[in-house]
């Protein structure tokens, strides 16, 4: 009996190391928490991914690829806004340059979207006005998968919404740089408002203050020494 007494402890430990394992693989599979994709930032249902220099439109639900295709993006002065966007509008019947089938997206800084065109040879190139140029063929195919609301990531190059470079911005300047701008003079506390890409008198009174307060010149605009002082940098 005394030779047994350690062998009975060693196995009610192990009972009770099950009984915690079951617990918690049971409470990990309950509603409410926090899946994979979750943790990925990733979206669970349908969400499409726009990648511009790859000029591809990839439809996921969650992680699981649906679909791709080509497109076209903007072009070089009037480029795709960069950042993440729901669809709001959708329209279908002819539409001419836009082939037959629309799709808008809710950017705060103009009327962009998802079409068709009538210029097939623009695929794959920077041709746009800003939106994104599907074949007629695939546009239809695209807009018979995703509701209003859908979420719609475009992404540019390694740095975010500076894509590959930052710019000189000056007011009534509107776009990607400009929300990246503001996100940056938010984070430093001269900026209350949204990130709304549109350089405004908010952006206008938050750039002026922050030159004031670093020691710089007078001035409306943003510029590359302007960028370095508010930390506004490119890294390697």
């Amino acid at each position: 009996m005394l030779g047994r007494k350690p062998c009975g402890r060693w196995f009610l430990l192990l009972c009770l190391c099950m009984v915690a394992l079951v617990l918690a693989c049971t409470a990990l599979a309950q509603p409410g928490q926090e899946t994979a994709a979750q943790r990925a930032n990733v979206p669970e249902g349908l969400w499409i991914l726009i990648s511009i220099h790859q000029k591809s439109l990839t439809l996921y639900e969650g992680t699981t690829q649906v679909a791709r295709y080509p497109v076209a993006t903007g072009a070089a002065e009037t480029p795709t806004p960069i950042g993440t966007y729901r669809i709001n509008s959708r329209f279908a019947g002819e539409l001419g340059g836009f082939g037959t089938r629309f799709l808008g997206l809710d950017v705060p800084w103009g009327q962009f979207g998802i079409h068709g065109t009538n210029k097939p040879g623009s695929i794959g190139g920077n041709a746009s006005h800003g939106c994104i140029r599907m074949f007629v063929k695939d546009s239809e195919a695209l807009y018979s998968k995703v509701p209003n609301g859908t979420k719609v990531v475009i992404e540019g190059g390694p740095y975010g919404l500076l894509d590959t470079h930052l710019i000189p911005l000056a007011p009534d300047a509107r776009g990607s740089h400009v929300a990246a701008l503001q996100d940056r003079l938010r984070a430093l506390g001269y900026y209350h408002g949204m990130s709304d890409g549109i350089y405004g008198p908010g952006t206008r009174q938050a750039v002026r203050a922050a030159r004031a307060a670093l020691g710089l010149p007078a001035s409306d605009g943003a510029d590359s020494r302007f960028y370095r002082a508010i930390g506004l940098i490119l890294f390697e």
